[in-house]
């Protein structure tokens, strides 16, 4: 049997099938609205009056609650300047395309959003219910949390902001409350000539343990260091420039260090969940009368065992004659500079949203903005939220694709 040869006709004519290039969109005017919130202990405003400004000269529109900036001491007037309109209702802010929030979604917001909305704000995963997921999917949002946006770089911009103010504000508490002034013990946090340094404790080295550690030796205090993770005790050694002291956490000598201390400050991140308790009531019931305890890491659950929540109006609490300081967004007591580093982020991040055309090409094109997102268009799409309350999980990058 003879093989069948290929048939060559020179009527034939094969060409290349063109290349489909991803052209990108034309820009995209966004109505974007600040309400005003109404959580406890919540004094940040995510947009400052400038950068209101070069949003609106970019050609975008800005609708703000009426006194949404006070918290940070802005007032209507600097945010009308820069071009927002100030509304008195509420309902007029979630009429808006795009909702961006500095704190929580509460089940008001979720009352009065509108379908297809992206509302951008904090999550905090620790304490996000499952009723206000549900009521964000059944309306079909967009949501981007502040904690999981990335930048290009890979880092989480906001909550580094976060964490460098906290470590920063924690030794300017810390020497608050060891004052006279304050009931404390009546000690100058830091060091003078002839006089034994204060003695710092930190428990976790991650950003505000390297933010509050760095305060703490610019002081002129004695600064030792505790946790389990070599490579961030080597880190933060090598970001401060110098060789402090530092342990694993190993409960004897932590229960040592701590008998001694004139301050310990918290500050382990609970990761997902919540944050590990590492410090007992008998280590704290064996501390010196006087001396502070600022729990940084109250925002999960603290890290010591005696800790509970406290508030900015009243901040602390004695136990053992122990002040113990569990304010939770310790970054929202300074309100303005924690503006400032939020607006940073994402008003940047509001302009290429509209340069691109909308925050379903931005995510197409910014690989790094996927991360920050856990529902789109009502699909939940973080696999801890999903685990957690047994929720159906949609992998974001198979949306985004069946979309294009």
């Amino acid at each position: 049997m003879s093989s069948l040869k290929p048939i060559v006709d020179a009527s034939i004519n094969i060409e290349t099938q063109e290349e489909m290039l991803d052209i990108k969109p034309k820009g995209e005017s966004l109505l974007i609205g600040i309400p005003k919130e109404t959580s406890l202990n919540e004094n940040r405003i995510a947009l400052t009056p400038e950068a209101v400004g070069v949003l609106m000269a970019n050609g975008h529109q800005v609708v703000m609650e009426t006194n949404a900036g006070k918290g940070a001491n802005y007032t209507d007037k600097d945010y009308s300047e820069a071009g927002a309109r100030i509304v008195y209702d509420k309902k007029e802010i979630f009429n808006c395309h795009i909702i961006v929030k500095s704190a929580l979604v509460t089940e008001e917001d979720c009352e009065l959003l509108k379908p297809n909305t992206t509302i951008i704000s904090p999550i905090h995963m620790a304490i996000v219910s499952r009723s206000i997921l549900e009521k964000m999917m059944d309306k079909k949002v967009t949501a981007i949390s502040f904690e999981n946006l990335k930048d290009e770089s890979g880092h989480n911009p906001i909550v580094r902001s976060m964490s460098e103010i906290a470590g920063s504000a924690v030794m300017i508490i810390a020497g608050q409350y060891l004052s006279n002034a304050n009931d404390g013990k009546g000690v100058l946090l830091g060091g003078i000539s002839g006089i034994p340094p204060t003695k710092v404790i930190i428990i976790g080295a991650g950003t505000v343990g390297e933010y509050a550690a760095r305060n703490a030796l610019a002081m002129g205090a004695s600064v030792k260091v505790f946790d389990n993770s070599i490579y961030r005790l080597k880190r933060l050694q090598n970001n401060i420039g110098m060789r402090i002291w530092t342990s694993v956490l190993e409960p004897k000598i932590l229960s040592k260090q701590l008998k001694t201390c004139d301050v310990a400050i918290g500050a382990l991140s609970g990761a997902a969940g919540r944050t590990p308790v590492v410090v007992t009531e008998e280590m704290v019931s064996n501390m010196r009368p006087g001396s502070v305890i600022v729990d940084v890491s109250i925002d999960h659950g603290g890290c010591f065992e005696t800790s509970k929540v406290t508030s900015h109006e009243n901040p602390v609490f004695n136990k053992y004659e122990v002040i113990h300081y569990c304010v939770p967004n310790i970054p929202s007591g300074f309100a303005r500079t924690a503006s400032h580093a939020i607006s940073n982020v994402l008003m940047p991040l509001l302009i290429e949203t509209g340069e691109d055309g909308g925050i379903d090409n931005l995510v197409w094109h910014r690989m790094n903005v996927r991360s920050g997102i856990y529902i789109f268009k009502g699909s939940l799409t973080n696999f801890y939220l999903s685990e957690r309350f047994d929720l159906k999980y949609t992998d974001l990058n198979l949306l985004i694709a069946s979309r294009r």
